[in-house]
Parts: C-alpha cells; sequence; structure tokens
C-alpha cells in the first residue's frame, strides 16, 4: 500500500470536523446538510446496517463531527416565527408545555437548530449519541479547543448578501444608482 493509499484511507475513517454558519439560513433545510456529516452519509464507506448496532459501544459509527456558528441569526421562511410551536413534556403529570418559535429562540438561541437535527434523524436508532457530536454556538466565538480540530467548511444553502450598515462607505458611494432623489424630496 502506497503512502497515498495509506492517507486516504485513514482520511476515510478518520471523525473530521465541520463547521457551519446558520447566518440567513432556514435551519429545517439546514438539518438535511448537518444530519449528512453527523451520520456519516457523505462518506463512502457509509451502510445503513452500521448505524443500527446497538449492542456495540458503536464502533462501527461512521459519522463526524460538525460545529455551527451563528444559530442566533437562522431564519425562518414566512410568518413561522408566530405559528410554529414546540412541544415538551417534563415528564410528570400536567408537564405538557407548548412554546412558540419566537419564544424558544429568546430562552436559548440554539435550541431551534438543536431540535430540527434532532428531527431529521429520525429512524436513526443512535441519534442520541450521534447528537453529541452536534456542537451548536449561538455567536461566531467557537473555543479554541473546538477551532483547533475544525477542517472544513460546509457550504451554505443560500448566500448571505452583504448589508449595507457594514459596506465601506467609499464603496457604496461608489456604487451606480438607477436615480438620484431630488435634495428636497419627503418620504411619507
Amino acid at each position: 500500500m502506497s503512502a497515498t493509499q495509506r492517507v486516504q484511507q485513514w482520511a476515510t475513517f478518520a471523525r473530521t470536523w465541520h463547521i457551519y454558519d446558520c447566518t440567513w439560513q432556514n435551519p429545517y433545510e439546514s438539518a438535511q446538510i448537518i444530519r449528512k456529516h453527523l451520520m456519516g452519509l457523505h462518506k463512502p464507506i457509509f451502510h445503513p446496517m452500521k448505524q443500527n448496532l446497538i449492542f456495540s459501544l458503536f464502533p462501527d459509527d461512521c459519522g463526524d463531527h460538525v460545529v455551527a456558528i451563528n444559530t442566533k441569526e437562522i431564519a425562518l421562511p414566512g410568518n413561522e416565527w408566530q405559528k410554529r410551536a414546540y412541544f415538551h413534556h417534563t415528564g410528570y403529570p400536567g408537564g405538557a408545555t407548548w412554546t412558540l418559535a419566537w419564544e424558544l429562540h429568546e430562552k436559548d438561541p440554539t435550541m431551534i437548530v438543536k431540535k430540527a437535527v434532532y428531527n431529521a434523524m429520525r429512524g436513526n436508532l443512535q441519534r442520541r449519541y450521534t447528537m453529541q457530536r452536534l456542537h451548536l454556538f449561538p455567536d461566531d466565538k467557537v473555543p479554541e479547543d473546538i477551532l483547533a480540530n475544525v477542517s472544513n467548511q460546509i457550504p451554505s444553502l443560500r448566500k448571505v448578501p452583504e448589508r449595507l450598515d457594514k459596506m465601506d462607505p467609499d464603496t457604496v458611494k461608489t456604487f451606480p444608482k438607477i436615480m438620484d432623489w431630488p435634495d428636497d424630496y419627503i418620504l411619507k
């Protein structure tokens, strides 16, 4: 076996760390991509029967780690913030609660992405253990020990437009205009 083949084999079986930026992304569409990397569906050695081995200490699980940043900046389509409700039960009688998406997001900015990924892995008998490889952060401040492991970036589904207040003032001035508003124009 040549050195190149050895490196390819090592890269196939190793758990790699991926980073995913959730800024302005739909968490339910993002969950499908994150799920693919957590379960190892993108690897050539994946086999569906490996996901259902319960009696061993999960040596055949080939999934990777995913670090999701900026979960505070997710975007739900339409009026999902007001209409979508999340169910939680404490396990005690009368412990059932329904929480709207905007309330849940205010309490914990990572919870909507976490619930979306967990729901996307329906049918995976090991999803509780697979979720341990998902690392969620509400902003882009990631601890150095986790950031040192990251070797790949998962591309975002949608391109995030650059905000006008974050652009360089010279770029804004030189940007071509369709029309110039008169100085005495008043917006109502």
